[in-house]
């Protein structure tokens, strides 16, 4: 019997055809491009917020030109400024101070308002002041008092008391505390509370020439 040829054949032989795999396709869910899109509008509306705001602030700011109250503590005396040996210090200090209002366009009510005297640190003296309020380019003057004793705790107090006592001059620091709310035309401001710190450096006795007028450092 004949052997049966395969026809030869011509060049390589790669089998087969393979048919190419199905496509599959992912459809993304609408809630995830929602979302996108609520997410940028409301980016735009809070940036569109804070550029009216920040505008609004700037106008504001260029018509009314406001500027911090001055305060000065015009005269003070330290009539009695000693510390016993039962660490009580016995006190007796007077103030003229100047609160100076120097704005054009802008009224300060001053709802509450008080002085505390510290000394090394720790208050010995408390003492209410009257409220009031200040129009454009005004001034008031407040007379604070603080007279008594007090037990001092400090205790590097003694140290720093029997040193300034042989300088002759006590180093006392005074601030002022106070709620104001601002005028501007009809408009008042919500509640702030500034607090003016005024650092004395005082000669035991009534000799007031020799006080230098004091300027108070404002932080609202």
């Amino acid at each position: 019997m004949a052997d049966t040829k395969q026809p030869q054949l011509n060049g390589a032989y790669y089998g087969p055809p393979i048919a190419p795999p199905a496509r599959s396709y992912h459809r993304q869910g609408r809630g995830s491009d929602c979302g996108c899109c609520l997410l940028c509008t409301l980016f735009k509306f809070i940036l569109s917020i804070v550029i009216i705001i920040g505008i609004i602030v700037l106008v504001l700011w260029l018509v009314l030109r406001p500027n911090k109250v001055k305060v000065y503590v015009t005269d003070a005396t330290l009539n009695k400024f000693n510390l016993t040996g039962t660490n009580t210090l016995n006190y007796n200090l007077t103030m003229d101070v100047m609160v100076r209002n120097p704005n054009k366009k802008v009224g300060i009510y001053y709802d509450w308002i008080d002085s505390r005297a510290f000394y090394d640190g720790e208050r010995f003296a408390y003492y209410a002041l009257p409220t009031f309020y200040r129009g454009h380019k005004n001034t008031t003057m407040l007379y604070p008092t603080f007279n008594g004793q007090s037990l001092a705790v400090g205790s590097g107090m003694l140290g720093r008391f029997n040193t300034e006592k042989n300088d002759g001059f006590y180093n006392i620091d005074v601030n002022i505390y106070a709620r104001v709310r601002f005028k501007v035309w009809w408009f008042k401001s919500h509640k702030f509370s500034p607090k003016a710190k005024c650092h004395l450096r005082l000669p035991l006795g009534a000799a007031s020439n020799a006080f230098t007028e004091t300027r108070c450092d404002v932080d609202i």
